[in-house]
């Protein structure tokens, strides 16, 4: 596991988990999804089993927003911290705490259920070389959730600079509500463009946006050797 100190908000720890790492803290993820999106309760067992599902995908990386206790101060022995230009500190040791908020993505591929239905449909309507340039290549960022507490205060931005650092895939995609949400202007701020809108996924009435950017997102660490771009950018 590595961690981080960020200072975009005080006292936030933002840990890269792998998939077991992941897995260990799932029912807490969990927790932060329910709250962040108030689902219906029965619709928490399937997502539960789709989370788990996902930490098994290819390069798979989950980054966890953790708060240090309130009024705690730095003991002997806690984690050295050193700055780093990217306004980040990095934490040489374990940070205990509390998950406010996680994201995680992996490689896209055939097989996979949102890779093969959105990339469909994309084909089918904006052709299948824009399909090919947004997924051919693309890291699927598939949950960013934070607590409704903490949302509002660079929490989500600071884990979607983290996610996306240093990936080799050319595209990031995404979906989200196609609504002038918070989550949808974040994803905006950070270069993401609509693919599609009103698209409505099996099994909802409610309409999404499929987003995408080309990697590296602005602020975000570049690839040491990207690939060529995709051919529309």
């Amino acid at each position: 596991m590595v961690e981080y100190a960020t200072r975009v908000q005080p006292g936030l720890i933002l840990a890269e988990l792998d998939g077991n790492q992941f897995l260990a803290t799932l029912e807490a993820c969990a927790g932060v999804y329910a709250a962040a999106m108030n689902p219906p309760k029965d619709q928490l067992p399937g997502r539960h089993t789709i989370m788990e599902r996902h930490a098994g995908y290819a390069a798979f990386r989950a980054i966890a927003a953790i708060a240090r206790s309130a009024g705690r101060a730095p003991a002997d022995g806690d984690p050295a911290e050193s700055g780093h230009a990217d306004g980040d500190l990095t934490v040489s040791k374990p940070v205990t705490g509390d998950l406010v908020g996680f994201a995680y993505g992996f490689h896209g591929g055939r097989g996979q259920w949102w890779h093969d239905l959105v990339s469909r449909t994309t084909a089918s309507i904006l052709g299948s070389r824009a399909a090919d340039d947004w997924f051919g290549d693309s890291l699927e960022i598939a949950e960013v959730h934070v607590l409704p507490s903490y949302q509002g205060h660079g929490t989500g931005l600071a884990m979607m600079l983290r996610l996306t650092a240093g990936r080799q895939e050319r595209a990031a995609v995404l979906s989200t509500m196609d609504a002038n949400t918070r989550a949808r202007r974040l994803y905006r701020g950070l270069g993401f463009t609509d693919l599609l809108t009103s698209f409505i996924f099996p099994g909802t009435e409610l309409p999404y946006a499929i987003m995408g950017a080309p990697l590296p997102l602005p602020g975000a660490a570049a690839r040491s050797a990207p690939p060529d771009s995709p051919s529309r950018w």
